[in-house]
């Protein structure tokens, strides 16, 4: 791949960074598959995606909307992102100056997707801390000592190594994902009996189907973005496309199947299960084999929850380098623990609608871009691209107001559709003049 040289007068975030060289890549089943399916394995991700969809609709109309859910993330999120990764061997932040303007970039996506990434760290450390103490049989709940305690060491020990040993973390990766996986392929043969005895309890079949779309595009939307950043390790094409579909679009059938399934076997077999959270299954397992799920689902968001952390500080780092790593990183995750303590962490489906919305639009605007600059990289852009910024205002507020689902989908094609109107009206800033571009083809 051809180095690129940037502009000296540039930001220090997008001078001082130097393209993958080639020789650093890998094939996709290294690397973005394996990562990108650590993400769904993550019970966050179907803790609650049983609620409000299987209660309203059948089983295989929901399958069915995870499978579109899949295509959908892997086709408008993740290619063109990917794909940018790939072509340039740059990061989201550098990649997004064209977007948004090498000032605009600051913001977004730079600190956006540290600020987001908080919220996520918030979420994980109230579903880890729920489990740990669910593993030890206390009842305890947000708000209380007991669960205050635990999120402050699971958040600040996870933060710390986030900071210092996430090197250590990637290596475990693998072996951290398989813990999840075969406890979902336990539970699911378990629970298998019942799934023909399922019936909806309400005829609400096209509001399942639009809520399965909504929760898993909102969840995956900023890791969809991330894929400047997967793509950077990839090769070629292939890779972004075996990486993508093995890792995205399979993993949410899988990943969000067996759980859905799983949880209607489960209530058919034991009707004293009310709840349609998977946390619920867990617990009908009973004694110290449950204690053992719940511990083990909490040791394998050890993952992504150092994985949040040092995405935030690298954010945060980067965009404001005058404040240590390891300080601004400790900030962002007290706001975050403090969120989980108080439970404010606790509606998914909240954190889902305010992920789609800030990043359905960023992800619609890169779109709209790339094709533009001829399925390539334009470059950084002067100052900031208001472009990007309009495009990015009014998808958020689309994502966040709509009364209709999915919210994420009409976010993204506000921003792809109101980016290109606005480009080519002439909204955009010049490129700043590079002196070499990528070939990483």
């Amino acid at each position: 791949m051809d180095a690129i040289y940037f502009n000296a007068m540039l930001p220090a975030y997008i001078e001082k960074t130097t393209p993958n060289p080639a020789s650093n890549r890998a094939p996709w089943y290294v690397n973005t598959a394996p990562s990108y399916a650590g993400v769904f394995l993550w019970i966050v991700f179907y803790q609650t995606l049983a609620q409000g969809t299987i209660d309203r609709a059948g089983l295989g109309l929901c399958l069915l909307a995870l499978v579109l859910a899949g295509a959908l993330s892997y086709g408008l999120f993740y290619y063109v992102p990917g794909m940018l990764g790939m072509k340039t061997g740059l990061p989201l932040y550098v990649v997004g100056s064209s977007t948004f303007g090498t000032a605009g970039g600051y913001l977004m996506p730079g600190l956006l997707m540290g600020l987001l990434q908080l919220g996520w760290f918030a979420v994980g450390t109230f579903t880890a801390t729920t489990f740990i103490l669910k593993a030890v049989g206390s009842t305890a709940g947000p708000g209380s000592m007991e669960f205050a305690i635990v999120a402050v060491l699971w958040g600040y020990v996870m933060a710390y190594i986030g900071v210092k040993g996430i090197q250590y973390v990637a290596k475990a990766s693998l072996f951290l994902n398989l813990i999840p996986l075969l406890m979902i392929l336990f539970v699911f043969f378990k629970t298998m009996g019942g799934i023909s005895l399922h019936k909806p309890v309400i005829d609400d079949s096209m509001g399942a189907f639009l809520t399965i779309l909504a929760t898993v595009i909102g969840f995956f939307a900023t890791a969809g973005a991330a894929g400047v950043d997967f793509g950077m390790n990839s090769r070629n094409e292939s890779d972004v496309r075996m990486g993508g579909l093995t890792g995205i679009a399979l993993a949410i059938v899988i990943a969000g199947g067996l759980p859905i399934l799983s949880v209607a076997g489960a209530r058919a077999l034991d009707p004293s299960i009310t709840s349609f959270t998977y946390e619920a299954v867990i617990g009908a397992q009973g004694g110290l084999l449950a204690s053992a799920m719940f511990l083990l689902f909490a040791v394998a968001s050890i993952t992504p929850a150092c994985f949040c952390a040092f995405i935030a500080g690298n954010s945060f780092s980067t965009m404001i380098p005058g404040v240590p790593r390891m300080s601004s990183t400790m900030a962002g995750v007290t706001v975050a623990i403090i969120l989980a303590i108080t439970g404010a962490a606790a509606n998914l489906v909240q954190v889902f609608v305010i992920v789609g919305a800030s990043f359905g639009p960023i992800c619609g605007a890169m779109v709209a871009d790339y094709y533009l600059s001829g399925k390539e990289w334009s470059g950084p852009r002067q100052g900031i691209n208001w472009a990007g910024y309009v495009a990015w205002a009014l998808g958020f507020a689309v994502g966040i107001w709509s009364p209709y689902q999915p919210a994420v989908l009409y976010s993204f094609f506000v921003g792809l559709v109101v980016y290109a109107g606005l480009a080519k009206a002439g909204l955009q800033p010049a490129v700043v003049a590079i002196q070499a571009r990528a070939a990483a083809r």
